[in-house]
């Protein structure tokens, strides 16, 4: 005999219950983010996609053109090349570094306070105060070379030599340590100390806890301290931009230098394109950071 509606939701556990009206009153506040996600990022980038087929005077269908075209142009190469190397140095350094400090201010305590704002400053200062503190120092005429000079060196313009972009890894690591450092911290306090006294107890050394507690709890931590570091080493075109231009010196020119002056050429088959395999190529790689470090423990 089937119970009547209001019976079976009589029935019905009173967390249940309460579990449905906490899922409603979540998506009631999701909603609007959503439906900005899907009109401003989602279907714009599927228009970009379609549009990576197709020419952009003829509008006609082209088929993988524009892909072949891309992989044969220098610009595309250089600016490729200058992006992957500009990760594969970053990223590393910026985790094991913010990891070190993170791990630093943590033994310290309450007294590292100051010396933790002293990181976290860098990420107030606005870009075109960083890209005048460029010029103070690495302009022809900055300090550097006026510190050469009095030695008996000759001035050198260091944005338009290979230091450029060293001077480029210098700027996304001292922007960004603060940052990952706070990020480190959130997730080292939730490591429960009773974790570390029972391998005390045990007789682990400090190393031995630090790889065998320390390093596997801090893998989800890892994840997103990754992905989030990669997706801010494409912000650091602004400062670039701003003190080089359009057409800065091969050492730091990037995919978003190449992306730019595509824009305003108007060259939207080659820009979609490549904005293709840039995204495609971004996507599997936190796909598999998620599967390799941002699992559940279960």
């Amino acid at each position: 005999m089937k119970l009547p509606k209001q019976q079976q939701n009589a029935q019905e556990p009173i967390w249940q219950n309460k579990k449905k009206s906490d899922l409603k009153v979540a998506l009631c506040f999701l909603l609007p983010s959503l439906i900005g996600v899907m009109v401003f990022i989602f279907i714009p980038f599927i228009d970009v996609i379609r549009r990576s087929f197709f020419g952009a005077m003829s509008g006609e269908f082209v088929g993988l053109k524009n892909y072949a075209t891309i992989f044969q142009n220098d610009a595309f190469k250089l600016a490729g090349g200058n992006t992957l190397k500009f990760t594969l140095i970053c990223i590393p350094l910026l985790v094991i570094a913010s990891l070190g400090l993170a791990l630093l201010i943590n033994a310290i305590g309450k007294k590292a306070q100051l010396f933790k704002m002293t990181f976290l400053l860098p990420m107030a200062i606005p870009v075109a105060s960083v890209v005048l503190l460029w010029q103070v120092l690495f302009h022809q005429n900055g300090l550097l070379s006026r510190g050469i000079i009095a030695l008996g060196g000759q001035r050198v313009d260091w944005m338009k030599t290979d230091w450029a972009f060293w001077i480029l890894v210098a700027s996304y690591l001292w922007r960004n340590i603060g940052y990952d450092m706070v990020l480190w911290l959130a997730g080292l306090s939730t490591i429960s100390p009773a974790i570390y006294e029972a391998a005390r107890v045990d007789g682990a050394n400090s190393w031995q806890q630090f790889t065998k507690i320390t390093i596997p709890q801090l893998l989800p931590t890892l994840f997103t301290i990754v992905v989030l570091s990669l997706l801010n080493s494409f912000k650091v075109f602004r400062e670039a931009y701003l003190i080089a231009g359009d057409y800065p010196h091969d050492s730091m020119y990037m995919l978003q230098h190449l992306f730019n002056n595509w824009f305003v050429s108007l060259d939207i088959d080659q820009l979609s394109a490549a904005a293709t395999i840039v995204a495609g190529i971004i996507l599997i790689l936190i796909l598999v950071l998620q599967k390799t470090w941002g699992g559940d423990e279960d």
